[in-house]
């Protein structure tokens, strides 16, 4: 379905222009938080901690509630509200009930992709600070949860009123490794940090917040300085040496405050993928922090998405858990195989066109040939060289080609028994994407029925199931000539993936 909540068209290219859009954004919440916030509000029974607690599954209700409370805190309490707790007993339950009523209640598919997307990843950064800092930090838990969950608040409002700039620095800064300060100078008019800073301010975000804008915009020779110890990590006892000869580093990286900055480091990281530099760069800080060896690290860190993607993930989002298919300490090889070549700006533009016909309300396709069309072309926009697009029948029981590219015509007369493929059935069962590499290439190829294999001679390969109406109803296959994936592609892949699954439902829902 389109966004119920239309994006800004002007873009603010300066910090206070940013500041006021922004801040002026109302934040909506989803409806099933609506009614469940508001049963726990009005039951007596229900103490401020149990309210809290129902509320921490809307991210944005928690921010609209702590940036009230810190808005409009009196003299003799100066101090920032650090928690949502805190908060609602500032303002008072009939207060809090007022705000709550005064939000927007929408469906999800009623808000912008970009919006819920980005506070998935919150909610992941807020799973990993618990779940790495909880328990050496105990008594600070609450600082260490709601820093860490807040972190990134003023990207959600930009996120819905400018989801399409977001997502474009998405794609450059974090999948083609551009240099953030020429895309995001291009892009906002102003360092994307700075405009998190000043809204951090203005909202009265806790302190952890503002001191983890501070370690990226003014304190980064510090932060690089520390990484370059923590890069030692084969010599635990020489890096012990180093900080201690430098008291104010020391003293610098202990800071409790530093969780909220890691945490998000590496979710946001995880986005791209697990094994960039990036995220290497992160867990290599985290496990400085915590003198732990990296691989216990990691393994804690892949535990904690999982976590996370199991309380959090929903289908048409993207969450960095459903790369783990494999063994926490499992890497990918590319076997001399170098990745595919990014699209061309040219292409990108035509994906996008693509794109937004998959997401015209009300549908603009006349028939399910019409709206495949458009999504196989769309595919191809963003990289893909070989690809079959199967439908399933209304029992769910055999698919048939329905699109393809790159492949024989013959591939049209193929139908697939789902009973009969272990793999086809679990991509059957619920939505999901998977991505085939040679780590776990003969384990997953060989539960999918070999006439479908053999159309993807490689080792690199994506599938990925949608549904529709609760029913997955389509499978896609799709790889880069079999040679090792663009990870720019394969994030396109899984947008349009959503694209198509928004565009299945406005389809079959037109005319309702």
């Amino acid at each position: 379905m389109a966004n119920k909540i239309p994006a800004s068209t002007s873009v603010p290219t300066t910090l206070d222009a940013w500041v006021q859009r922004l801040n002026d954004a109302q934040l909506p919440i989803a409806q099933h938080n609506y009614v469940q916030v508001s049963a726990a509000i009005n039951d007596s029974r229900r103490s401020l901690r149990d309210i809290a607690e129902v509320m921490q599954d809307s991210p944005a209700l928690a921010l609209s509630l702590i940036r009230e409370a810190n808005q409009h805190v009196q003299s003799s309490l100066s101090e920032p509200a650090e928690s949502l707790e805190v908060a609602i007993n500032r303002l008072g339950l009939k207060r809090t009930l007022l705000l709550l009523e005064g939000l927007p209640a929408l469906a999800p598919e009623d808000m912008p992709l970009a919006y819920r997307q980005i506070q998935l990843i919150s909610q992941h950064a807020a799973q990993q600070a618990i779940g790495l800092f909880g328990n050496r930090l105990a008594r600070l838990w609450q600082e260490i949860y709601w820093g860490s969950l807040l972190f990134l608040s003023p990207l959600w409002a930009m996120a819905l009123t400018h989801p399409d700039q977001l997502e474009e620095w998405e794609l450059r800064v974090l999948h083609r490794g551009e240099c953030a300060a020429q895309v995001e100078l291009k892009l906002f008019g102003v360092r994307l940090f700075e405009i998190c800073r000043a809204l951090a301010e203005l909202w009265r975000l806790p302190a952890w917040v503002l001191h983890g804008y501070t370690v990226v915009i003014e304190q980064q020779h510090t932060l690089v300085s520390v990484l370059h110890i923590a890069r030692d990590r084969h010599h635990p006892l020489r890096q012990q040496q180093r900080l201690d000869a430098d008291p104010a580093l020391r003293s610098w990286l202990n800071q409790p405050a530093n969780s909220v900055l890691l945490a998000n480091g590496l979710a946001l990281s995880a986005q791209a993928a697990w094994d960039t530099p990036h995220n290497r760069r992160w867990q290599l800080l985290t496990s400085l922090y915590l003198q732990m060896p990296l691989d216990d690290v990691q393994q804690l860190v892949h535990q904690n998405a999982v976590s996370s993607g199991r309380y959090h993930s929903l289908p048409e989002l993207w969450h960095p858990a459903q790369a783990l298919l494999l063994p926490w300490d499992a890497r990918r090889t590319l076997q001399g195989n170098q990745p595919a070549a990014p699209p061309s700006a040219e292409a990108l533009v035509l994906w996008r066109k693509h794109c937004s016909q998959l997401l015209a309300e009300p549908s603009t396709f006349a028939n399910a040939m019409h709206l495949t069309t458009c999504a196989r072309e769309a595919l191809v926009a963003c990289g893909m060289r070989r690809l079959v697009v199967l439908m399933a029948d209304k029992t769910s029981s055999h698919l048939r080609v329905f699109q393809i590219w790159g492949l024989p015509k013959e591939v049209f007369d193929l139908t697939f028994n789902v009973s009969e493929s272990p793999g086809l059935q679990r991509l059957m069962e619920q939505p999901a994407q998977l991505r085939l590499t040679p780590d776990n290439n003969t384990v997953i190829s060989g539960a999918l029925p070999d006439d479908l294999r053999r159309l993807f001679p490689g080792e690199h390969l994506l599938l990925r199931s949608l549904s529709n109406n609760g029913r997955v109803v389509m499978l896609m296959l799709a790889d880069q000539g079999g040679g090792a994936l663009n990870e720019t592609s394969v994030q396109a892949f899984g947008k349009t993936a959503q694209c198509i699954e928004k565009a299945l439902h406005s389809f079959t829902n037109r005319g309702r």
